[in-house]
């Protein structure tokens, strides 16, 4: 048989990969390297060399797309529908087909069904007012938060240990056991107990396990580095001593921590399975040589790696550019002006990427692009103002404005949780449509006729009074401080404080930005109600702009979107201490390794042209910050980097400096833009600015406790943090 076109077209790493022997075989797959192609020409040749059955392969991916282009790539290879019996699918895919396949044995009945995220709320929602928990305090989704967290670990409720007189864990783990007891009743599962419910079926049964380690003869996993502890151990229990594995993946891509994903399973992966050979492909077939060596750069300087070095056969290509913004307009308006000049080069939107650290910062990069009149999607999330968050907190402005907003009503009218349920909102709406009312005058009615059970009134009335309070409040404030004292007070903020992992984070940030949008607001006509036109401009901005799905529109998104994707050109913003890597990685090695490797995947989705760019200053989340220049882009060889200058020069820098005579001054002592500097007066501080040249050099510090001072270059006695 000639099994020729299996290996033909295929580098000798890529070869070598697919025709291992090895009974555990790690394939440490650099980005843009063929991991994909790699992982379905090995199960070709699996079938088509060694003689498996079809029937007796596992691939496993991470999304339903990701193994139906598996699937559709293999039938392709090998013109035949021999797939038709492999487990190709997600790990929650093949749990499901398990537990269906065993549904006594793991204890549920035939017909279970799937709990998705909405239901396990709806349920956990229930299950608070049984136990009289007030939801305000103990918000129903940081149940579900604490559940899927411990699932996800392979905790159930029995294995926590009793918190003693620790509060919160004392309610938690009340909810997970009443939240086990009623999952169970209703023959009912999550997504977090798919992959719980099939390791502990084939851990506590032997013969099920048996017959599955006797079926399946080679275990494949795609993006390995993503697998969190359940995922782990269900892999392993099934491979037991001798079932021969393949993992594909890539440590330095691995970015899910915050959602449970653990890197120590691919850096672990040679200790557990026995006789693992290591194959790396480092050879990248998307981005150009100058792109590589910069992301090589700086993933070197994580400690905990297997190692590997991408290289391509291509050109060098392009240095890239360096951008450093007055403030993020300035930055904004670089994007919008480079983007509008590559246009006029053939390039399309569509290749055109815009990446940052926190979705908070599309804003005004979403103000800049309409402004331009730029078509753009985001990806993978929400515009700015189409963001729940943000419509709840506008729809409280919206009711200072304008009491009558039926639709900012019912929006808010019980979030936060006040006790306003939903049969006393249709009281309302009945009492509205019945008398030709608006809702907040149908409230204010039964309020003052007494015609709602008393807790019923109660709760109205707290809301009405909470809305008239705020608006009375916030009436001579400038707008930033409505917004700011309305997010406090109303309790919105501490309402999606309280989400927990990333999510709530994202929320709080994006509401803080608010603010900003609110500081920074200018009304066409000055003598227009703030608030009111404010509140227009936001309407506007939420009901246009973002391209149809097959529009050809600029892409959008968070650095942890990104993966997977891949531009021609690609513009990584924000890049500064404390936003990226983010402030809450500073004191954690861990957490600062993975911002690390975040930036080496954000480098590494541009093709042909990288542009970074950061702000001198920068109000975000509410606040004005001066950052340094990120150490990840320090920590690329200035060879590599060209500056991009105001009037949209390039020149190479020597240190990252702007390029006039009094910045290559300070670039001959070490100083740079962003660099942190320590004066004997006036404290620490950070390089803003350079002017002038000769002995009349200055130098613009932004000190932490006294301020912006412009100092004397050569007297400034300024030292190097």
């Amino acid at each position: 048989m000639d099994v020729s076109y299996i290996l033909d077209q295929l580098n000798d790493a890529q070869r070598d990969a697919v025709t291992a022997d090895s009974p555990g075989t790690l394939v440490l797959a650099g980005a843009g390297s063929g991991k994909t192609r790699v992982l379905v020409h090995r199960i070709a040749w699996k079938i088509q060399v060694e003689g498996l059955s079809p029937y007796s392969i596992m691939a496993v991916t991470f999304t339903n797309k990701a193994a139906r282009e598996m699937r559709t790539r293999i039938e392709e290879l090998l013109n035949n529908n021999v797939q038709g019996g492999m487990w190709v699918g997600t790990f929650h895919g093949l749990a499901h087909r398990l537990l269906k396949a065993h549904a006594s044995e793991a204890g549920l009945p035939d017909n279970f069904q799937i709990l998705d995220s909405d239901d396990q709320l709806r349920m956990m929602k229930r299950i608070h007012r049984e136990l009289g928990l007030d939801d305000a305090r103990w918000p129903p989704r940081q149940s579900c938060y604490f559940v899927n967290g411990h699932k996800d670990e392979g905790r159930r409720s029995a294995h926590i240990d009793d918190p003693g007189g620790d509060l919160y864990l004392q309610t938690m783990l009340r909810v997970y056991r009443r939240y086990e007891e009623i999952c169970q009743q209703q023959g009912v599962i999550d997504f977090a107990e798919l992959l719980l419910r099939a390791l502990e079926l084939w851990r506590d049964n032997p013969a099920v396990l048996s017959h599955y380690q006797q079926r399946f003869k080679h275990i494949l996993v795609d993006e390995f580095q993503d697998t969190n502890a359940v995922q782990y151990a269900w892999l392993r229990i099934l491979a037991g001593r001798g079932m021969p594995i393949t993992a594909v993946g890539d440590d330095d891509q691995s970015i899910y921590g915050w959602r449970g994903a653990r890197i120590e399973n691919i850096q672990q992966f040679s200790k557990d399975f026995a006789d693992t050979r290591i194959i790396r492909l480092e050879q990248n077939y998307r981005s150009t040589g100058t792109i590589l060596s910069a992301a090589n750069a700086v993933i070197q300087h994580n400690s905990q790696r297997l190692g590997k070095e991408l290289w391509t056969s291509g050109e060098d290509g392009d240095p890239i550019a360096l951008f450093a913004g007055f403030n993020e307009h300035d930055e904004a308006r670089f994007v919008t002006d480079r983007i509008e000049e590559l246009l006029k080069e053939d390039y399309r939107r569509a290749d055109i990427g815009i990446l940052y650290r926190s979705n908070a910062q599309s804003r005004v990069l979403e103000e800049a692009l309409i402004r331009a009149g730029l078509p753009y999607r985001i990806y993978g999330g929400q515009r700015f103002y189409d963001r729940l968050e943000i419509k709840n907190a506008l729809a409280y402005m919206r009711l200072i404005a304008l009491r009558d907003d039926d639709t900012a009503v019912e929006r808010v009218i019980n979030t936060p949780t006040r006790g306003i349920g939903n049969a006393t909102v249709e009281t309302l709406r009945h009492y509205a449509r019945d008398h030709q009312l608006s809702l907040w005058k149908a409230a204010v009615a039964l309020v003052q006729s007494g015609g709602l059970a008393a807790r019923a009134g109660n709760a109205l009335r707290g809301f009405l009074s909470l809305v008239e309070d705020l608006a009375e409040k916030t009436a001579e404030m400038p707008l930033d401080e409505q917004v700011d004292y309305v997010l406090s007070h109303s309790g919105i903020l501490d309402f999606h404080a309280r989400e927990k992992g990333e999510k709530g984070q994202a929320r709080v940030e994006n509401l803080q930005e608010l603010v900003s949008a609110a500081r920074s607001f200018q009304p066409e006509d000055p003598e227009e109600d703030i608030l009111r036109a404010f509140l227009d401009q936001a309407a506007l901005d939420a009901g246009d702009q973002q391209a149809d799905p097959h529009e050809d529109s600029v892409q959008l998104m968070t650095l942890h979107s990104a993966k997977g994707l891949e531009f021609p050109i690609v513009f990584m913003v924000g890049v500064e201490e404390n936003l990226f890597p983010h402030k809450m990685s500073m004191d954690d090695p861990a957490r600062l390794e993975e911002e690390r490797r975040l930036a080496y995947v954000g480098i590494t989705r541009a093709e042909q042209k990288l542009f970074l760019s950061y702000a001198e200053s920068r109000r975000l989340h509410g606040q004005e910050s001066f950052n340094s220049l990120s150490r990840f882009v320090r920590e690329i060889p200035n060879e590599l980097i060209s500056e991009v200058r105001i009037n949209n020069t390039v020149s190479r820098p020597t240190s990252f400096a702007n390029g006039n005579l009094a910045a290559q001054a300070a670039a001959a002592n070490g100083m740079a833009l962003g660099q942190r500097v320590l004066h004997s007066i006036f404290g620490a501080g950070v390089v803003l600015s350079f002017e002038g040249q000769g002995p009349s050099a200055r130098v613009q510090v932004n000190f932490e406790d006294e301020g912006s001072k412009w100092l004397v270059l050569q007297y400034a006695n300024l030292q190097l943090l």
